[in-house]
C-alpha cells in the first residue's frame, strides 16, 4: 500500500467523522446525557488523529499525482490549503475533547461551556471538510470540477488525436 492508496483509504473519516460526531453531541446536549457526549468527544478524537494520518500520507499522495494529465499543481495545492486548515480545527476539536470528556467525568461546572465551545469548532469543522473533500474529489474527478462542462486544452488536443487514429 503506497501513501496515495493509504491517503484515500483514511481521508474519509475525519469528515464523516466530524459531521456524526456533531449530531451525536446535539443530541446528548439536548438529552443532557454526558455519556453521549462523551460518544461525540471519542469521535472527535479519532477524527484528528485520522486527519493527522491523512496530512502525513498527503506529500507522497501529491508526488505520484501531480504530473499526471488534468491535475496540475494547482489543483493539489488548493486542496493542500484546506486540508490544512481543516486540520487546525480538527486538532483543536479533539483537545476540546479531551477537555469535554475530563469535564464530564469531574462534573466540573465548565462542562457545558465546554461543549458549546466543541459544537461551534465542530460547525466550523463540517464547513472546512466539505470543501476539502470537495477540492480533494477534483484532484482526480474531473467532472465535479467547477469548469467541468468546458473544453480544455487537454481534452481538445485528446479528442484531435482519437479522430486521428480513426482515420
Amino acid at each position: 500500500m503506497n501513501d496515495a492508496h493509504l491517503h484515500m483509504v483514511v481521508n474519509h473519516f475525519p469528515i464523516i467523522g466530524i459531521i456524526l460526531g456533531f449530531g451525536i453531541l446535539i443530541a446528548g446536549m439536548f438529552l443532557k446525557n454526558n455519556s453521549v457526549k462523551n460518544t461525540a468527544y471519542c469521535l472527535f478524537i479519532v477524527g484528528a488523529i485520522f486527519a493527522f494520518v491523512s496530512m502525513s500520507t498527503g506529500e507522497g499522495a501529491e508526488e505520484m499525482v501531480e504530473d499526471m494529465p488534468s491535475i496540475g499543481k494547482e489543483i493539489i495545492h488548493e486542496h493542500e490549503e484546506m486540508a490544512e486548515k481543516l486540520a487546525i480545527v480538527l486538532y483543536l476539536l479533539g483537545v476540546v475533547s479531551i477537555a469535554g470528556i475530563y469535564t464530564n467525568t469531574k462534573k466540573h461546572a465548565q462542562a457545558k461551556l465546554v461543549s458549546f465551545l466543541a459544537l461551534i469548532i465542530a460547525a466550523i469543522g463540517i464547513f472546512l471538510g466539505k470543501e476539502t473533500g470537495t477540492t480533494g474529489g477534483e484532484v482526480r474527478h474531473t467532472e465535479i470540477r467547477e469548469n467541468a462542462g468546458t473544453k480544455t486544452e487537454t481534452a481538445t488536443t485528446a479528442k484531435e488525436e482519437n479522430e486521428k487514429n480513426e482515420e
